[in-house]
């Protein structure tokens, strides 16, 4: 690992910095990843499965793709109300998002030169959090509550043609989803903050079994980092999970459970994804 990236949120989203951060592999800010314009309250990020792109969803309605010295190569224009969120690839090289408004996912060429199409029916959940793509071709959606508090806790399971499969597959009464991704072994991993918005919430990341919905294990970082507001998750390459939230970038030893510690620091980060750069 060379760097680290964080996008974070902005103005009423969250006060944050409304760019791409960089960090040194140890944790030392080296400040904007880039200065493209075009960046402002960045959500979803990603790299490409080739490795030679950075995919981000930014608050100004557009995908963008940065090469890996932070220039745009790519820009798919302004989409009116697209309000991007979380964004990963999808098994056929799509980079696919989820428009928060409309409670679908989004997937757009690699190419970002047309609008791409819904992954599923609009509304298929109120508002969607983090996304993954299971070995079995399931694709899983957390379902999250929204800033108007709207939404319900819950991961709904569709098949590879967007039909519904389980709208409930997950029933945890202390999970409140900010992100999901997927484990090697096909374990559901998603970030949690319950309950959402509340002062005194509980930061955690939760593993769930994605045949059952059972709650296979909880991992949680030492509470007197006072980690809060876990949004972005992410397998590094050095197998490690790693979390972005409030504060800090803190990672985990995922097959023993263990809490590593805070791998950067920055006051109101307001981390919304995070990426290892190898």
């Amino acid at each position: 690992m060379s760097r680290i990236l964080v996008t974070s949120a902005s103005g009423t989203n969250g006060d944050g910095y409304g760019t791409i951060l960089s960090f040194s592999a140890g944790g030392n800010l080296a400040g904007p990843f880039s200065d493209d314009p075009r960046i402002t309250d960045p959500r979803g990020m990603s790299l490409s499965p080739a490795g030679d792109l950075i995919y981000v969803t930014s608050g100004n309605d557009r995908v963008l793709a940065l090469d890996t010295n932070g220039n745009v190569t790519l820009d798919s224009g302004r989409k009116e109300g697209l309000d991007g969120g979380g964004g990963t690839f999808a098994p056929d090289g799509r980079y696919c998002l989820t428009l928060r408004r409309r409670g679908t996912i989004l997937a757009v060429p690699p190419q970002l030169d047309t609008d791409g199409e819904p992954l599923l029916p609009e509304g298929s959940v109120p508002f969607p959090r983090g996304f993954g793509f299971g070995h079995d071709g399931q694709l899983y959606l957390s379902s999250g509550i929204g800033p108007a508090g709207q939404g319900d806790n819950t991961v709904t399971v569709f098949d590879s043609a967007g039909g519904l499969r389980n709208a409930r597959l997950v029933s945890d009464p202390e999970l409140s989803p900010l992100d999901l991704t997927i484990a090697a072994s096909g374990n559901l991993i998603v970030s949690s903050e319950w309950p959402f918005g509340s002062p005194g919430a509980r930061a955690t990341i939760r593993e769930y079994d994605p045949s059952t919905g059972k709650l296979v294990r909880v991992l949680a970082p030492d509470p007197a980092v006072n980690f809060s507001r876990p949004r972005g998750l992410r397998f590094g390459p050095d197998g490690h999970l790693y979390c972005v939230g409030r504060d800090h970038v803190v990672a985990f030893d995922f097959p023993a459970g263990k809490f590593l510690g805070v791998i950067a620091e920055l006051h109101r980060l307001n981390g919304q994804a995070v990426l290892l750069l190898p």
